[in-house]
């Protein structure tokens, strides 16, 4: 009998960070605390760069809360030099709380909730849910401070409809509507009735933004969230808040080879390229001798079609790449940029998107090509696609390839089947808007989408070691390439 053995560290340690990740602005939080940790500098995108830029300098921006941009920049950059990049999202299909959320029916409470993404919806009933996001308050001094909040137990929960009720679900599957069945209860009147009455929502027509904003929700709701930030319920201005399940991600599996996780589509890859970028920075000699600079991008709202100025269609990465570009370093006028030096580095340049990948599924084997069926602790995923669903070419697969190929990481390819419908990702727009060569990977998973996914352990070291590789061979690798 094979002998059982802890998870790797790695994955553990992802596990604490998903388990502070519930929001796009939690991942984002998470993964500045593990900047600043490494010595990363928070720069803003309304200063002037010039005076703080150095060769082998670490930064970061945030956008929004919900996207951060971090770089190093290597000793040897010139301006006009490339970026060995890497891209992921920080956001996930979930529920989210409506700007008018107060429902009631037959003596329950219930929350008005908005889809986001296109989740597996029905894997959300009969969870433990809780909320977690930014909140808006009123400071004492009257300023108004974006604020992160999260309730750490089960306020919400969606319940089934009870089979005896609904014999058809045996015999035409569990079907409902979005709108009405989909909307979690968080208590009942006779509880609530124990404080002050709620009052009445006005009707629809009436309901212009004029009203305040603790009467377009539950008292219940913002009597919880005023005690998790500690403010008075009318010092809430407004909130963005998601749903998320209480259960904490986990190592499963017989032999702990598994991470039973929500959030996997895209935090497990958001959090390999801040691991990755850190790790490739510890030998100082690494950076000193780039040409380059290292950059990571996590963007959110991939899942709704990056169409945000925080998502992967704005003018985030491409505004990155000119100012830095264009900027002068080490209070060195003299190695000041050339008028053309952001058009010179795009094509020196090379993006990851690293998004995650469909493993073959054991009891759906058929969805998958025959001979493109990934498996998780198989290694990293090339994505390839003729319709350009997914950004990879030829020679952007052989620059990985290499890469892996000296950092002994295994790669698997998926290609979809002629008879299926095609996902897609950040690559193709990133490298169609930038001119920019990029390949689209990702580890193997299970379950995408759902409440709870399935991922690899093994996978996690795996796909950190190969985006380590990347950002220190990159500059020596395209060197031997030449493709115009």
């Amino acid at each position: 009998m094979t002998e059982i053995h802890p998870a790797p560290v790695e994955a553990n340690d992802f596990l604490d960070f998903v388990n502070q990740a519930q929001s796009p602005f939690h991942a984002t939080e998470q993964a500045v605390i593990r900047l600043r940790k490494a010595g990363f500098q928070e720069i803003k995108e309304k200063e002037n760069w010039n005076s703080i830029l150095k060769r082998n300098g670490k930064y970061f921006f945030t956008r929004n809360k919900s996207a951060v941009i971090a770089f190093a920049v290597g000793g040897k950059y010139k301006p006009g030099n490339g970026f060995s990049a890497i891209g992921a999202h920080t956001d996930s299909p979930c529920l989210k709380v409506k700007p008018v959320s107060k429902k009631e029916k037959l003596g329950y409470l219930q929350v008005g909730v908005q889809l986001y993404g296109g989740g597996l919806w029905h894997t959300w009933f009969d969870r433990d849910l809780s909320v977690a996001g930014r909140v808006v308050v009123e400071t004492d001094g009257g300023k108004l401070e974006s604020r992160l909040a999260r309730i750490d137990r089960p306020i919400l929960r969606i319940p089934t409809l009870a089979i005896h009720l609904d014999r058809s679900t045996s015999a035409d599957g569990f079907k409902f509507n979005n709108e009405t069945h989909l909307t979690p209860i968080i208590s009942t009147v006779t509880k609530s009735l124990t404080g002050e009455p709620a009052k009445a929502l006005k009707p629809d027509t009436e309901i212009n933004g004029d009203i305040p904003l603790a009467e377009k929700h539950h008292p219940i709701l913002m009597h919880l969230l005023s005690k998790e930030l500690n403010v008075p319920v009318d010092k809430i201005m407004d909130f963005e808040l998601c749903l998320y399940d209480t259960q904490p991600s986990a190592i499963g599996g017989a032999y702990n080879e598994f991470i039973f996780s929500g959030r996997l589509d895209n935090l497990m890859m958001s959090y390999c390229s801040i691991e990755a970028l850190v790790k490739s920075l510890k030998n100082a000699d690494s950076l000193a001798n780039d040409p380059n600079i290292r950059l990571v991008s996590l963007f959110d709202n991939e899942e709704v079609g990056s169409n945000t100025a925080h998502g992967a269609d704005s003018n985030l990465l491409p505004s990155t790449f000119e100012r830095l570009s264009l900027a002068t370093y080490d209070n060195d006028a003299s190695s000041s940029h050339t008028a053309t030096a952001y058009l010179e580095a795009l094509p020196k340049s090379y993006l990851i998107s690293a998004d995650m990948a469909h493993a073959v599924h054991p009891n759906y084997a058929e969805k998958h090509d025959d001979g493109h069926r990934p498996h998780m602790h198989k290694g990293v995923v090339v994505k390839v696609n003729a319709n350009q669903r997914y950004a990879t070419t030829a020679p952007t697969t052989v620059v990985l390839r290499e890469v892996a190929k000296k950092y002994s990481v295994p790669l698997q390819e998926f290609v979809v089947r002629n008879d299926s419908p095609c996902g897609s990702t950040i690559g193709p727009m990133l490298s169609a808007k930038l001119g920019l060569r990029t390949v689209d990977v990702g580890n193997a998973q299970l379950s995408m989408h759902s409440c709870r996914e399935v991922c690899g352990t093994e996978d996690v070291a795996l796909a950190i070691k190969l985006f380590e590789g990347f950002f220190e061979e990159f500059p020596g690798v395209d060197a031997r390439l030449t493709v115009d």
